[in-house]
């Protein structure tokens, strides 16, 4: 049995992954009492004795945690940080499975990794294979519009959607200066900063990530189907990609993927403009964040894959 210890167990994050790991078979789960969680004493002592230490903190904290975990020197746990703290640090790897054909096997050897942002997912999902066969330029000029269930923003934002009379929507970062961006330019593949507008919607969890593009302004003026193609060849059997739709499109819901840990992703064209908008569709507490944190544990403890039945190409 594989010893895995959540430091912030409590929290939103925490709790999600607690409840997707108690399922599975060969992990036993570290688990501190109420008056325990704050001691620095009964922290470290459940971090020397699991094989992983999972980080559910504010990102001070998190940084103040995986110091502790560090302090054990040769006898430290592997350590998995689902704070923005670590995601662009020297010597974590970024818990983005189907990030490269090689990104699983570089999670399932690390001692450290950063579990990705929920944005950051759907934005980094969108923009790495298009860039990466050339379709999109690395200094091209992109804007990716975003919302989100208001269950990723913490208690304030919860307490305000869940009372009467809660606001019906909101932009907000608008210093356009929010913390997912230095991982999407990172792993996206991107060289020129992106315009992120994010968004938070009347509904608990779910989210849509997308991006607008002009298709006559990109290399080789590519066509919807093209763009879909180059999905299914890079996300054949871990991620559902969707063909494009055209201009009577229905329309793209944010909550249908919630209470998984999967990802949608749609190319809507429009070949007689030249238009294309890419949407990516996940739950912001699965896919972006707990479920997620679970693909990884599953890769750090050596396993079996917990989406593995759910790995398929969907042509919708």
């Amino acid at each position: 049995m594989a010893r895995l210890f959540i430091d912030g167990e409590a929290g939103t994050t925490g709790l999600g992954i607690r409840e997707r790991v108690l399922p599975l078979a060969g992990i036993e789960l570290i688990s501190l009492s109420d008056a325990d969680r704050k001691d620095e004493r009964a922290r470290l002592d459940a971090m020397r004795s699991a094989d992983l230490v999972v980080l559910c903190l504010p990102d001070e904290a998190a940084r103040q945690a995986a110091a502790m975990v560090e302090s054990l020197g040769d006898s430290a746990p592997k350590l998995l940080d689902a704070s923005s703290a670590h995601r662009v640090s020297p010597g974590w790897v970024y818990g983005f499975p189907e990030l490269s054909a090689v990104q699983a096997a570089s999670i399932a050897s690390a001692k450290k990794v950063s579990n990705p942002g929920c944005y950051a997912t759907g934005a980094i999902a969108l923009l790495c294979p298009l860039i990466d066969v050339g379709i999109i330029a690395p200094d091209h000029d992109i804007s990716i519009n975003a919302i989100s269930g208001y269950s990723g923003g913490g208690k304030a934002m919860i307490a305000a959607h869940e009372a009467d009379g809660g606001p019906a929507f909101e932009i907000y970062a608008l210093g356009l200066a929010h913390k997912h961006v230095p991982e999407i330019i990172s792993y996206s593949g991107l060289s020129r900063r992106p315009i992120f507008v994010p968004s938070v919607g009347h509904f608990r969890q779910g989210m849509l990530v997308s991006i607008p593009l002009f298709l006559d302004r990109l290399p080789g003026r590519p066509s919807g189907h093209e763009i879909v193609e180059a999905y299914h060849e890079r996300f054949a059997g871990t991620l559902r990609v969707r063909p494009p739709a055209g201009i009577s499109a229905a329309e793209i819901e944010p909550q249908a993927r919630n209470n998984t840990d999967l990802m949608d992703i749609f190319v809507c064209a429009n070949s007689l403009y030249d238009h294309a908008v890419l949407i990516a569709r996940l739950d912001n507490l699965g896919k972006g964040a707990s479920g997620a944190a679970v693909q990884n544990i599953a890769l750090m403890l050596g396993l079996p894959d917990p989406l593995a039945s759910h790995k398929e190409l969907h042509h919708a």
